[in-house]
């Protein structure tokens, strides 16, 4: 049973990770805002590096009505939601990632790469606090696997201690 349940964790990972790919990299709402700025100057304008600058300005809009509905609760909870499962997947797959020092270095690294390769392929922009929001949604993740993975263990062991009776 086990083995049935690692299969399909790893096929829904990877399937995870294709949608990733295209919501990140392919998808046809990403770039082309700055296309006629050199890279200098696409990177000048479409980065945010001052943390919760977009965060505000989107809670904002919510209360005032200064935007569409869609666009701050899309961006605020899309990306709060877009990196939980890999809070869940991680921890599962690789070992050194099960403390949370370690999945937090991996995460900031791994955020940090996807931010600078959409910068730099103008499919996207650097956005700190796309980075916070992803980290805090990966944290939720997280906490749902160790919750889930101490429920394992503790039913792991009564069911080993009752199997001994």
């Amino acid at each position: 049973m086990q083995k049935v349940i690692k299969i399909a964790l790893s096929i829904s990972f990877i399937i995870y990770l294709l949608a990733l790919v295209v919501t990140l990299f392919l998808g046809t709402r990403r770039g082309y805002v700055y296309t006629d700025f050199s890279l200098f100057e696409y990177i000048k304008k479409s980065s945010n590096i001052v943390p919760f600058k977009t965060i505000n300005t989107y809670i904002m809009a919510i209360f005032d009505g200064s935007m569409n509905m869609d666009i701050p609760i899309k961006n605020l909870f899309g990306n709060l939601i877009l990196f939980l499962p890999m809070g869940i997947y991680l921890p599962y797959f690789i070992r050194k990632v099960n403390i949370i020092s370690g999945f937090s270095i991996f995460m900031f690294l791994l955020l940090f790469v996807i931010e600078f390769i959409q910068l730099v392929t103008r499919r996207g922009s650097f956005d700190i606090d796309d980075v916070i929001l992803n980290m805090l949604g990966a944290f939720i993740g997280y906490s749902i696997w160790k919750v889930v993975e101490r429920y394992l263990s503790r039913t792991n062991k009564y069911s080993s201690i009752n199997s001994v009776h």
